[in-house]
């Protein structure tokens, strides 16, 4: 983002997953990082219905299956886990 929203606001979130597209209502949590381009923010779901929750669960789990395979980059993987 090209600067910090305040912390516990609330924004409608959407973007597109190897699964489709999720949609939900989320609580911006405190930027993490600045970058040359903007700044990374996190944030948490309140509102997901019940088929943007199954994209992003399969999604994630897309992910995890190549993380365990192997073909997950190592700059993203956490030390100390399988």
């Amino acid at each position: 983002m090209p600067h910090s929203l305040g912390n516990g606001s609330f924004v409608e979130v959407a973007f597109q997953t190897h699964s489709g597209p999720v949609r939900g209502m989320a609580e911006i949590l405190t930027p993490t990082r600045k970058t040359t381009d903007g700044v990374l923010q996190p944030f948490r779901f309140v509102a997901l219905e019940d088929d943007d929750h199954h994209r992003l669960r399969t999604s994630l789990d897309h992910v995890t299956d190549r993380d365990l395979l192997g073909l997950k980059s190592v700059a993203y993987s956490v030390p100390g886990t399988i």
